[in-house]
C-alpha cells in the first residue's frame, strides 16, 4: 500500500566541529542535494528543507528545491519541524518524515519504511529504525545508541549505555552476548502532524538532559513510540572534515 507523507530535512548553518556543514561540497554539488535525492528516491509526496540561514534556503532554491527559513532559537530538529508544520497549515494525520541534513547515503527505502511503519498502526504518533548490533564494541559505545523493545515493537526505553545489561555475560567479558541481540537505534523518525503539536508543547525531561537524547521526552511523557527493525545500520552521517572525505568516496565510486 502506497503511503503519502513529506519529508523535512532540518539544517542548520552553525555546526561546531563542522561549520557550513549543509553546503560544503560532496562529489561537485552541496551535501544537502544530496540529502534531498534521497528523499526524492523515496517517492516523498513534498521535500521541505527548514533551515536558520538565508545562504542554505539560497542554495535549495537555486537547486530547485523547496526550502522555508525558521527560527534560530531550536533546541532540536523536532521543534524546527513543528514550526514547518504550522507554518504550511498541514493537516493534523499529515506524515512527515524528519530527515537530518548529513545524512547524504541513508538509504531511500529508509524513509519509505519508517512512514509506512508508522502508518500501518495507532497507537504511537512517531516511529523510528532500529538495526542489529553484530559488534560487541557498539554495544559500550556511548555515540552507538541502543533501544530495548517490548514483544509489540514499542520503544522501553533509549540510552547511550549498554542496555540491557547483561548480568552474566558482561560481569566476566565484553563480549556479544548470544541470548538476545542488542538493537542500535537509526536516528530517522516519522511522525503525524497531531503529535508533533503535543510534542512542542513539551518542557524538556530530565531524562532528555541527562542522555542528550530527545526521544526521551517522549517516552518521560507516557506516549509509545514505534520502532521497526531494518537489515543494517546505514553509513554513518557526515561530522567532521573526516567523515565529508569517506562520503565522497562512497559516492564516487557509486557512480563510478
Amino acid at each position: 500500500m502506497s503511503v503519502l507523507f513529506k519529508v523535512v530535512i532540518p539544517a542548520r548553518y552553525a555546526s561546531t566541529r563542522l561549520p557550513g556543514k549543509p553546503l560544503l561540497p560532496i562529489a561537485g554539488k552541496p551535501m544537502i542535494a544530496h540529502v534531498c535525492d534521497r528523499a526524492s528516491e523515496a517517492n516523498a509526496q513534498q521535500i521541505v528543507v527548514a533551515t536558520d540561514d538565508e545562504r542554505i534556503l539560497n542554495t535549495i532554491v537555486d537547486l530547485g528545491f523547496e526550502g522555508i527559513l525558521t527560527s534560530e532559537h531550536h533546541e532540536s530538529g523536532t521543534e524546527r519541524i513543528a514550526e514547518v508544520a504550522e507554518k504550511f497549515g498541514w493537516e493534523d494525520g499529515t506524515i512527515i518524515v524528519n530527515l537530518q541534513g548529513d545524512e547524504p547515503l541513508l538509504p531511500a527505502h529508509y524513509i519509505t519504511q519508517v512512514a509506512q511503519a508508522l502508518a500501518s498502526q495507532t497507537q504511537a504518533g512517531i516511529a523510528t529504525l532500529a538495526a542489529r548490533i553484530c559488534d560487541s564494541d557498539d554495544i559500550f559505545n556511548p555515540n552507538a545508541v541502543k533501544v530495548v523493545l517490548d514483544k509489540q515493537g514499542y520503544a522501553l526505553y533509549f540510552s547511550r549505555a549498554p542496555i540491557p545489561w547483561n548480568r552474566a555475560t558482561f560481569a566476566t567479558t565484553q563480549e556479544m552476548p548470544s541470548d538476545l541481540p542488542y538493537l542500535r537505534h537509526i536516528g530517522l523518525y516519522a511522525y503525524t502532524v497531531g503529535f508533533l503539536k503535543k510534542y512542542s508543547a513539551w518542557p524538556a525531561s530530565e531524562l532528555e538532559s541527562i542522555e542528550a537524547l530527545e526521544q526521551l521526552r517522549i517516552l518521560w511523557h507516557g506516549e509509545k513510540i514505534l520502532v521497526q527493525t531494518v537489515e543494517k545500520a546505514p553509513n554513518a552521517g557526515v561530522d567532521t572534515i573526516e567523515d565529508l572525505q569517506r562520503v565522497e568516496t562512497i559516492i564516487k565510486n557509486k557512480v563510478d
